[in-house]
């Protein structure tokens, strides 16, 4: 079995479980040392996965949001069980399972799959971007030809983390903005429907399944410095056409 398969295997192991739990009574919810919430559903998600990663890769490594790991060289698995966690315990149906592979630190495989919405997102790099609607028949992503900030629409999650300058100067230059958040909005880039997206903080298993959809839809994916995303800690998603001009306003050039 190839990655991509092995990581859509995941992603169907990862939704019946998640959603055998989702808006149940009996979920449980704890407070982890960071004061975001974790419910049984993450952590058994989490542990399917990485079971399921010891028998079909026994060589790989992997991190995890809820029982770490780390990523060195060589190949490692980058797994988010839910991202959306918030959403998932109060019963709003945007969260997903994040699964990537990386090699020596670059996610070359991405699966994005959100089974309340109906969806999933994947790529491998030099084979595209596709989306499924239902299970149904594969879309190929591909991002917006827009051109101008005045043009576009901006996506984000929160605006905590934002400097008030930054967040305010690019919310007046671009045409409209909805917090979509979370994953939706990287993928809402990747589809075409929106032309940024950019968060202030994130972690590595935020981001790197979310990558190789984004800029194998022919968007980019970067650092607010415009370095690496997945060394950087947070990132801004675009359609690439408006990266540099993006870039500029949230450093507030």
């Amino acid at each position: 079995m190839n990655d991509l398969a092995l990581a859509h295997r995941l992603a169907d192991a990862a939704d019946a479980l998640s959603m055998a739990r989702f808006r149940q009574a009996d979920l449980v919810v704890t407070t982890k040392p960071d004061m975001t919430p974790v419910s049984d559903a993450d952590q058994a998600v989490e542990r399917a996965l990485r079971e399921a990663l010891a028998v079909q890769r026994p060589d790989d490594t992997l991190v995890g949001e809820e029982y770490g790991g780390s990523m060195g060289t060589g190949r490692s698995w980058v797994i988010d069980p839910i991202d959306g966690t918030k959403n998932y315990v109060r019963g709003v149906p945007v969260w997903a399972t994040l699964i990537a592979l990386a090699v020596d630190g670059d996610p070359v495989v991405g699966v994005v799959s959100a089974p309340a919405l109906g969806r999933r997102w994947w790529a491998q790099v030099g084979e595209g971007s596709w989306r499924s609607e239902l299970g149904g028949t594969p879309i190929r992503n591909r991002v917006s030809a827009v051109a101008e900030l005045a043009d576009a629409s901006l996506s984000y999650s929160d605006t905590e983390g934002w400097q008030q300058q930054s967040w305010l100067g690019l919310r007046e230059a671009v045409w409209r903005s909805r917090a979509y958040g979370d994953f939706w909005s990287h993928m809402l880039v990747a589809e075409g429907c929106v032309d940024i997206t950019a968060e202030p903080a994130l972690n590595l298993w935020d981001m790197a399944a979310l990558l190789p959809v984004v800029t194998e839809a022919g968007g980019a994916m970067t650092a607010w410095d415009g370095g690496a995303a997945l060394i950087g800690m947070n990132a801004v998603t675009t359609n690439g056409l408006l990266h540099e001009a993006v870039l500029a306003q949230v450093r507030h050039e």
